[in-house]
């Protein structure tokens, strides 16, 4: 019901074959651009906000382009950028030039291909704030293209340690930082080799060998451990070198597969199974703290640089974000659907002959499935137990049989969102007015005051989509009660790995804590907390703790939830009765085992950087500052 949006997505080919293979095998020099564009469209889920590509041309002669970028803003970037370009390889018509003037001149023809959906968590947008970003110079090996899906959670430090270095950044982003540091590692790198060769050759020579000695594992060494966050960082030379580097906790996600024709990365498994037509066992998971380079050479290696951590791929990537496509995560997000199951029964009584199920938006359609294939297993037993009961007594006639197993579960489809209706022109309570009329409801389902309306979500977050116009819409059918289903825990803690998950104060279950703790006299846990984050402030990475654990600790998950429902409809407009149902911690470890990554849950950060972060999170809540998150 309510939209979360996702730092970004990436992608990278890069090509192992001649130019000439491609044309001769796929009928076209484009295959790695075609490959790119597809790649995008297929993660365009993760990209909100504005969407970048750069290519790489290793053949290219001196006085010509070799690293090519395109970005653009919107929904709509994807389709602009690759429009943009083909017109440009349209424009130098290469069905006129043979294979040898395309390998050196031909525009976004070459052998490297980076692409980037971006959503931005920090508030800073702006087609400057786009990814790729080019790091410039003269000699081909010190170009650097990079992109990533990621937030650091200690940019300032970093920051100042690249000030402190003598270089001026002109922007103020992670990503700039990252870029400056990253080329200061570089720019080493060369001068490295440089030293090492500079005594027996010069000239053009001379940087030709720099370009095929080049080590980027050193590169990435001398400045990846200094990083706090969740990670995957892609980059590429203008000499033909490549990476992709993931964090230690392997919290964000990235996959990769290679052959003897290409080598690609990308943020999600399915979308390389898709593009390339290949088996799942082919598409292999980048382990945590490693990093996949590609020389300029074309040699791959797979090289620890980081050191693998515990274990915390984060859980909300295969709850809401990655496509259900994949097969373990359908198979994660119905057992989802099938552990919330006790927690229904016990709302609606255990009756489900006057109970409609559903579900609202559509990504919750697995969970709904596996919920559904619970509910039935429930059913059968009941079926099963009265069979076996009618027959012991003597009773069990064909009438009655077939009226036991002619009971089904009501399974309806409660709810079509109208695309066509807009609020944005509208403000205050007229915006709101028109929000509630967002979907359509079917009609004629539900027996007036006689029965439940069990609806799942995969994430109930801040709880306005409900208010404003889920539960009003609902509220037409006329149940006698509304369940509310998550699939997925309560959101309590803000995400600082690349999930927009806002502000401490826009939490509903954030809120409906602070209000317990009014309403029971506990306004001092509130006051104590703040004193406790404060202190946080100057204490050393070993010693941090999440004081704002606090807030929560007085209540269960249910105390908790029956506040929301009571927060949500204070107003007066729902008549039914609502009941909201969250996941249970153990539930979610139970369906998702191997991405225990759950901190945006429990508050249990699995770097420094979070932990500082949600202290101070709490300080900006306390002290009324809503401008800082």
């Amino acid at each position: 019901m309510e939209i979360l949006k996702h730092e970004c997505g990436v992608a990278m080919v890069r090509l192992l074959k001649p130019l000439e293979y491609y044309k001769e095998k796929y009928g076209t020099y484009a295959y790695g651009i075609n490959k790119l564009y597809l790649l995008m469209e297929k993660q365009h889920n993760r990209g909100q906000e504005g969407a970048g590509i750069g290519v790489v041309k290793m053949h290219s002669v001196p006085g010509n382009e070799y690293v090519f970028r395109e970005r653009a803003l919107g929904k709509d970037a994807i389709q602009e950028i690759f429009e943009t370009v083909r017109a440009k390889i349209a424009n130098a018509d290469l069905s006129h030039h043979d294979s040898e003037w395309i390998d050196r001149y031909a525009p976004f023809i070459g052998e490297i291909y980076m692409g980037h959906l971006r959503y931005s968590t920090t508030g800073k947008s702006g087609l400057s704030y786009c990814h790729p970003f080019l790091r410039r110079n003269n000699w081909r090996s010190r170009n650097l293209l990079m992109c990533g899906n990621f937030n650091m959670t200690n940019v300032d430090s970093v920051f100042e340690g690249v000030v402190a270095c003598g270089q001026h950044p002109r922007i103020y982003s992670d990503t700039v930082v990252l870029l400056e540091q990253l080329g200061d590692a570089l720019d080493k790198e060369n001068h490295r080799i440089y030293r090492q060769y500079r005594d027996s050759m010069g000239g053009q020579k001379l940087s030709v060998t720099i370009e095929d000695n080049l080590d980027m594992r050193r590169v990435l060494s001398a400045t990846a451990p200094q990083w706090d966050g969740g990670f995957v960082i892609c980059g590429a030379t203008g000499s033909g070198d490549m990476f992709a580097l993931r964090d230690r906790h392997g919290i964000r996600p990235a996959f990769y597969y290679h052959d003897d024709e290409v080598v690609v990365v990308a943020s999600e498994r399915p979308v390389i199974q898709t593009v390339f037509n290949v088996a799942r066992r082919e598409v292999k998971e980048l382990t945590p703290g490693s990093a996949l380079i590609i020389g300029k050479s074309g040699q791959m290696t797979v090289t620890d640089v980081l050191g693998e951590a515990e274990n915390q791929r984060c859980s909300f990537e295969r709850i809401y974000f990655s496509r259900g496509s994949d097969a373990d995560i359908y198979r994660e997000r119905k057992q989802l659907g099938r552990n919330v199951v006790p927690a229904i029964m016990r709302s609606i009584g255990g009756d489900l002959e006057h109970s409609v199920f559903s579900f609202i938006p559509n990504t919750a359609e697995v969970a709904f499935i596996g919920m559904v294939d619970q509910l039935d297993s429930e059913l059968n037993k009941r079926k099963e137990a009265e069979i076996l009961a009618a027959q012991a007594e003597g009773k069990l006639s064909p009438e009655r049989l077939s009226e036991i197993m002619n009971r089904n579960l009501r399974i309806e489809k409660v709810a079509l969102k109208d695309i066509k209706l807009r609020t944005f022109i509208a403000e205050g309570e007229s915006r709101n007015d028109l929000a509630a009329h967002v979907y359509d409801v079917t009609y004629g389902i539900v027996q007036n005051d006689v029965d439940n309306l069990v609806v799942i979500d995969d994430s109930i977050v801040r709880g306005t989509t409900l208010k404003q116009s889920i539960l009003k819409m609902l509220d037409r059918l006329h149940p006698r009660k509304i369940v509310v289903v998550s699939s997925s825990p309560q959101v309590r803690y803000p995400d600082y790995y690349g999930i927009d998950m806002s502000r401490m104060g826009e939490f509903i279950a954030f809120r409906a804590a602070v209000e317990l703790l009014k309403e029971r006299g506990m306004e001092n846990v509130l006051i104590d907390t703040y004193h406790a984050c404060k202190a946080q402030e100057k204490v050393l990475d070993i010693e941090l703790k999440n004081c704002v654990k606090a807030i929560y600790a007085p209540f269960t998950q249910e105390e908790i939830s029956r506040k929301i429902a009571d927060m949500l409809t204070a107003d007066g407009s729902v008549k039914a009765e609502v009941d909201i149902i969250y996941q249970s911690l153990d539930g979610q470890h139970d369906a998702i085992p191997d991405c225990p990554g759950d901190w945006y849950f429990s508050g249990d950060y699995p770097t420094p950087g979070g932990i500082r972060l949600v202290n101070r999170a709490y300080i900006n809540f306390y002290e009324g500052n809503t401008e800082k998150r």
